[in-house]
């Protein structure tokens, strides 16, 4: 039961992280749209690369610091694992659950079904991610946290060794 609770409250995280991600507006979180919308933002002039590349680095170096402190604090702390095992099979479940959380919830409910995501001038560009896209991002990012779950894992071991 407190393994739901913790995979909700990491996916709260997650969401709060995106949404803040575009606080002032859509175009602050250019980084997430396709190639396409990109290159059209920035030949009517709703941004320039320098801006978006500025913005992505910002946003990515906080939400990994964030969401990697509070998965190590939710395994390590909350949990009080101390072992490699036990520590990677919550991190996997942890990372899985966010991946498809992501892609389902995020990429194709909330951005699939908000206005506020539609950049003026590139209405006629899809920047929703089809189904079969969904699933060949996640299957791809499904194999990268089998490796992220043992880095997590070793971070919570070192974690554990200190408290």
């Amino acid at each position: 039961m407190i393994l739901w609770l913790q995979l909700i409250l990491f996916c709260l995280l997650f969401t709060a992280m995106v949404r803040y991600s575009v606080r002032d507006g859509a175009i602050n979180g250019l980084y997430f749209y396709p190639k396409a919308v990109q290159e059209r933002a920035y030949e009517i002039g709703l941004t320039d690369r320098e801006t978006v590349k500025k913005q992505r680095k910002r946003f990515m170096t906080l939400f990994y610091i964030v969401m990697l402190s509070a998965l190590v604090l939710i395994i390590a702390v909350w949990n009080h694992v101390s072992d490699f095992k036990t520590a990677y099979l919550q991190a996997l479940l942890f990372l899985e659950v966010m991946n498809i959380y992501d892609g389902v919830v995020i990429d194709k409910l909330w951005v699939g079904h908000s206005k506020f995501r539609i950049l003026k001038g590139t209405e006629d560009i899809p920047f929703v991610q089809t189904w079969a896209q969904v699933v060949k991002k996640r299957s791809f990012l499904a194999l990268i946290w089998v490796f992220g779950a043992a880095i997590v894992a070793g971070l919570v071991i070192l974690l554990a060794k200190v408290i």
